[in-house]
């Protein structure tokens, strides 16, 4: 391949394990769009199996693609009928000022530079003009509906045949230097909010539409089969929306170890005990059943396990996807009205989470345990498969790599 420009490195999935770092141009936004310079992108599970197999499920891979979708950035420019949004660095009127200004503290300059800029300093100080302001800061939810159908209408845009996705074919994702997006769904974030927990918010509203759609509440027992990213992410909007009392199952002890740190009331390590077992001994940590259970792995046995560890009128809800045909217990749950819900990405989360975040009502940034420039980006990939750490974080932005 020909030496690479340093214009919009991007990581592009060709196929089942092709996976390469290439460059592709700065993309122009469009009237509505802003284009941002990422800054952090965290590494999911759908994307390694893009990379692994080249498909999820009818979503094929048929054509080079740009991963990624759990992210956050800064607005360097901003399309025409964009108001909410705006961009600092690049700005020529706002430099001018700020270079003005500076040479009017410094006194430096010839004699018109310090007439003008003595001039812009007393309109400063009169509060008529201001020193320019940083570029938004802002998190991305993935998915941007292309049509006002019958799902928008209801505010269930995530259900809608025609969305857009980031990193789901045939659409690009944003682990990439300049990526352009809806700018109704970019979000500011608080300057208590780092780029990473931005970047997380996608995961962490996984969490919270579960939660929503199990009817999560006050003094709720809880139970979490799971102790990956999205688990850990359940766990955390739980407790926040009131969960009494939870619990999180997994097979890997350190998994558990992290869902004891970042708040779970109990953890139960599964070995070879049967579904009835397992209800059983959930159902001993909490002391009665739990009204919620939160299924992450998509594993048959799990599925089952949840069915008859949820209290009789409780919710199942299903966020793990594992094979298309599983067999289950339904007549059990069925007699004792146990609702299982499906849970399909999520919609309207990120105020939500960007108040839980701003107000240290969740704490995510335990969940990062890795991080690679986007430069290693394949050498990140391969740490996220070998399933080392728990989230793995790639930093786009080479002067900074801070979170």
């Amino acid at each position: 391949m020909a030496a690479a420009k340093p214009e919009n490195l991007s990581l592009v999935v060709h196929g089942p394990g092709d996976l390469r770092l290439e460059n592709y141009p700065i993309p122009e936004p469009g009237p509505n769009e802003v284009l941002l310079k990422m800054h952090s992108v965290g590494i999911c599970g759908s994307d390694v199996h893009y990379w692994q197999h080249g498909r999820i499920g009818d979503f094929v891979v048929k054509k080079p693609m740009v991963l990624g979708h759990e992210a956050s950035g800064t607005v360097v420019k901003v399309g025409s009928l964009v108001r909410h949004l705006q961009p600092g660095e690049g700005n020529w009127n706002r430099q001018l000022i700020k270079i003005v200004l500076r040479a009017a503290e410094e006194n430096t300059g010839c004699d018109q530079c310090i007439l003008l800029s003595r001039t812009l300093a007393q309109l400063r100080k009169r509060q008529l003009i201001q020193h320019p302001k940083t570029s938004d800061r802002v998190a991305i939810e993935p998915g941007a509906p292309r049509e006002t159908d019958e799902f928008c209408k209801i505010g269930r845009y995530n259900l809608s045949p025609t969305i857009f996705f980031c990193a789901t074919p045939p659409d690009d994702g944003n682990l990439c230097r300049f990526y352009k997006h809806n700018a109704n769904f970019c979000y500011k974030l608080p300057d208590n909010v780092t780029f990473e927990e931005g970047a997380l918010i996608e995961p962490l509203s996984v969490g919270i539409h579960a939660c929503r759609r199990a009817g999560v509440t006050l003094g709720n027992k809880v139970f979490v089969c799971g102790a990956g990213p999205i688990g850990l992410v359940s766990l955390l909007a739980a407790k926040a929306m009131g969960a009494a009392q939870v619990v999180v199952t997994d097979l890997s002890a350190s998994r558990l170890s992290k869902a004891k740190e970042v708040g779970a009331d109990f953890i139960l390590q599964i070995s070879n005990e049967s579904p009835q077992e397992i209800a059983k001994k959930v159902e001993g940590l909490l002391g009665s059943k739990p009204e919620v259970t939160i299924e992450c792995t998509g594993v048959e046995t799990s599925i089952q396990a949840g069915i008859y560890a949820t209290h009789s009128g409780g919710t199942l809800v299903l966020v793990g996807l594992g094979s298309e045909m599983t067999s289950v217990p339904l007549v059990h749950a069925a007699t004792r009205e146990v609702d299982i819900k499906g849970v399909f990405r999520y919609c309207n989360t990120w105020p939500m989470a960007i108040s839980m975040l701003a107000s240290k009502s969740v704490n995510v940034k335990p969940l990062v345990t890795h991080r690679f420039p986007l430069e290693k980006a394949l050498e990140a990939f391969e740490t996220s498969k070998k399933g080392l750490g728990l989230k793995v974080m790639i930093k786009c932005d080479p002067n900074d790599q801070n979170p």
